[in-house]
């Protein structure tokens, strides 16, 4: 019996969700709207990335292009 309280508990929740977002169009956020709200945009703020990230970014890059490379080798048209 506990489990269908739970579950309906869980639907009020869900339906009083679902009213809110219609008639406000707004949609479910943080307390403290995440490091956006600190005004700061990637996830350090430092004006030149360290030797590791700039490292891990060429990597990446690299992987990239060898991904599109053997697309293109291998494309019909």
């Amino acid at each position: 019996m506990i489990v269908v309280y739970t579950f309906g508990l869980f639907l009020l929740v869900i339906l009083a969700m679902a009213v809110g977002y219609i008639f406000q169009k707004k949609t479910i956020s943080g307390s403290c709207g995440g490091i956006a709200g600190l005004g700061i945009k990637k996830a350090c703020d430092c004006p030149d990335p360290c030797d590791k990230r700039k490292a891990r970014m060429a990597k990446e890059e690299a992987k990239r292009k060898a991904k599109e490379e053997v697309w293109n080798e291998n494309r019909i048209l």
